[in-house]
């Protein structure tokens, strides 16, 4: 009995601005600040690989002072409405009736709601009332990948079923006005809202890239690299200089042992589907990639027409794999990393 992924959707956001329009609201940003941070800041922006970014309210409501609450509050409702145009896209791209979901998984990590965002899709969308609901809230960037992993165990344990991963996160609405560390400042410079909608199947007639195998694979005592610290205005952004280091250090521990268990090399695999995390760790990962042969040219490209909008990142780069339609029997590795920290990786095979 085999999992599948019968398709991927995305769905953006109202709001869009190339990285040319952000710099003007830099300058008020940073009214009083030293001219050489300045100039730091915007060159950070400049280099980020990152073309255009959007986002789920205006970039000039971004960088106007409001509460914590205000900001939460947008992104609640905001969320709302991504995750239902997305699911109905995907349920209409694999021409499946809402009410044939057997289990739902969403994703976020960039606001806090409860009753989480699948309660409300689950009225919205009048999805059946014996579903099985999973909200995943605190892994980050990894979440997306995660959240294909619990939904393929699902779906091996009840044959015939469907599932869908919802992934919806809006990172502007984490945004530090008084907050000028690098770590805001790089976090502003990638990220960008946005959410995609992972469909699954244990139901044969249902087509697709099988899941082969699924692995997380979790670094000791790396817990301060990467996250969110509550505070009194918000969601302050946790993300160490050492990330693209660490990754590279344990990148052949990560990569080789999971396809050996397969039977597998790096050789074997067709589709390298990576979680564009930001610049530092994509070109760290294509260096590592480039030197066994593989490229990474659809996580770049992810990268530099939306920047990295958390755990819905890898399904984008997941969907314009797919939309290349692969041909049977070729194979792809799904891999993100997350705050724990961890990397989480999932074998496909058409």
């Amino acid at each position: 009995m085999k999992v599948k992924i019968v398709t991927v959707a995305k769905q953006l956001p109202p709001y869009s601005r190339s990285t040319a329009e952000i710099l003007p609201l830099l300058d008020t940003w940073l009214q009083g600040q030293d001219e050489r941070f300045i100039k730091k800041v915007k060159k950070i922006f400049e280099g980020a690989a990152v073309h255009r970014r959007y986002s789920i309210m205006d970039p000039v409501e971004v960088f106007t002072a409001t509460s914590f609450e205000d900001k939460n509050n947008i992104y609640c409702r905001e969320a709302i409405i991504l995750g239902e145009q997305v699911l109905r896209k995907a349920l209409d791209k694999a021409a499946w009736d809402p009410q044939s979901l057997d289990f739902i998984i969403a994703v976020s990590c960039t606001g806090i709601m409860i009753p989480s965002l699948d309660a409300y899709l689950i009225n919205k969308m009048k999805l059946r009332q014996d579903i099985v609901r999973l909200p995943v809230t605190e892994m980050g960037c990894a979440a997306g990948v995660s959240g294909v992993l619990y939904a393929k165990n699902f779906l091996k344990a009840n044959p015939g079923k469907r599932a869908a991963v919802i992934a919806v996160e809006a990172p502007t609405a984490t945004f530090q006005l008084d907050d000028f560390s690098m770590p805001n400042i790089v976090s502003a410079a990638i990220f960008g809202d946005g959410a995609a909608c992972c469909l699954l199947s244990s139901n044969q007639e249902d087509n697709g890239p099988a899941i082969i195998d699924e692995q997380m694979y979790h670094f000791y005592d790396a817990e301060q690299m990467m996250g969110f610290k509550l505070t009194n205005s918000g969601l302050q952004m946790v993300l160490d200089i050492e990330v693209p280091n660490t990754i590279a250090s344990h990148f052949d521990a990560i990569i080789h042992p999971f396809l050996q268990k397969n039977g597998l090399e790096i050789k074997d695999i067709d589709h390298m589907i990576f979680h564009p995390g930001g610049k530092k760790i994509v070109a760290t990962v294509e260096e590592l990639f480039s030197g066994l042969g593989k490229n990474i040219d659809h996580t770049k490209a992810v990268l530099m027409n939306y920047g990295n909008m958390s755990s819905a990142t890898v399904l984008y780069v997941l969907e314009q794999i797919m939309e290349n339609k692969p041909k049977p029997g070729e194979k792809g590795l799904m891999l993100s990393f997350g705050p724990g920290f961890s990397a989480q990786r999932v074998l496909l095979q058409w």
